[in-house]
């Protein structure tokens, strides 16, 4: 490669709205240009590749907790699966509970001086947790805000005038002080963004424990047994624990019971890709509020991932799913 790729880190909490962000912008990009998104999942049964797949760019997934530990080793082969194909912006997408300084020690160490041209990293927020005394204690909520030079909140429909105002005043108060932020909603942003040029900055190493995430490959590969037509993984760290479903995709949900079984979980977060009787749905769920986005992913395999802080009974969980899908 001849020319260093400009490079994007989009950080943000749990439920965010990154995922939604990077398929807004996606719409947006240049007709002549192909886009190369890194992301990185809690979960281990891969969502939001499945989401972002009709967005005309190469994805490529880490799946199973922070992409920046063993090593970097995850983080440094995905980058470098798709630098090979020699996108026109690369856009990494940590998991909401990663540390986005050993994302940037990584992409700014001399492995890729000569093929990444690393811009403003981008922080979402929802200004209603910037009043949320669980986040403001969380150290990587606090992290990914602090490491940013761009900061935006997102889901300003959703906000009342003192959550507005709140946001206004902590951005106010940052040293040094960001170089550009917005309100949003919806993850809208003005594709001129990505262009902002980053803030120099001494490199730091990261005073953060990890815990350990065997990646033996970068994809979870996943065979679906015909005596088996689904199978569950499941992963906890930082506070946090995950299950995740994978059922074939011959097995069909019924929207309207799925739609109202999201909306009563009392989980954290939600994401699924799921086949149902309208179609196939994307499902994104946060602060109990259910989006769907209709897919057009015919064959492909439903996935759903639950994240919560405290550990939920996933075998009930996992009784009622396949009881809408007739497996049960």
């Amino acid at each position: 490669m001849s020319n260093q790729v400009p490079t994007n880190i989009i950080t943000g909490f749990l439920g965010v709205g990154k995922t939604t962000t990077i398929l807004n912008l996606l719409k947006s990009k240049p007709e002549n240009e192909n886009w190369a998104v890194l992301v990185n999942e809690f979960g281990e049964v891969g969502i939001d590749g499945a989401m972002m797949a009709e967005g005309g760019a190469l994805i490529k997934e880490v799946p199973g907790g922070c992409m920046c530990c063993t090593a970097g080793v995850p983080m440094s082969v995905g980058i470098n699966v798709l630098l090979r194909q020699k996108p026109d912006r690369l856009i990494i997408e940590p998991t909401g509970l990663g540390h986005p300084k050993q994302v940037i020690k990584t992409l700014t160490s001399a492995q890729y001086t000569d093929y990444i041209d690393l811009k403003a990293t981008i922080a979402l927020v929802d200004p209603r947790n910037l009043s949320d005394e669980r986040h403001l204690s969380n150290a990587n909520f606090n992290d990914q805000l602090s490491v940013a030079e761009v900061v935006i909140g997102n889901k300003v429909d959703q906000c009342t005038a003192e959550d507005v105002d709140v946001f206004n005043d902590w951005v106010t108060d940052q040293v040094p002080a960001k170089i550009f932020h917005k309100l949003v909603k919806n993850g809208v942003l003005p594709i001129e963004v990505l262009d902002i040029e980053r803030r120099a900055q001494e490199t730091e190493s990261s005073t953060h424990s990890h815990d350990f995430h065997d990646h033996s490959d970068l994809e979870p590969v996943f065979e679906l047994a015909p005596e088996k037509p689904f199978i569950r993984r499941e992963n906890q760290g930082q506070g946090y624990f995950s299950c995740g479903w994978i059922i074939g995709a011959e097995h069909i949900f019924d929207f309207d019971q799925l739609f109202s079984m999201f909306s009563d979980l009392n989980a954290e977060r939600i994401k699924a890709v799921v086949n149902t009787d309208k179609g196939c749905y994307a499902f994104n769920v946060a602060n109990r509020v259910v989006s769907v986005n209709q897919m057009s992913l015919e064959g492909y395999e439903s996935r759903i991932e639950v994240i919560d802080s405290e550990l939920l009974p996933w075998e009930q969980l996992e009784t009622v799913l396949l009881r809408l899908c007739g497996l049960r």
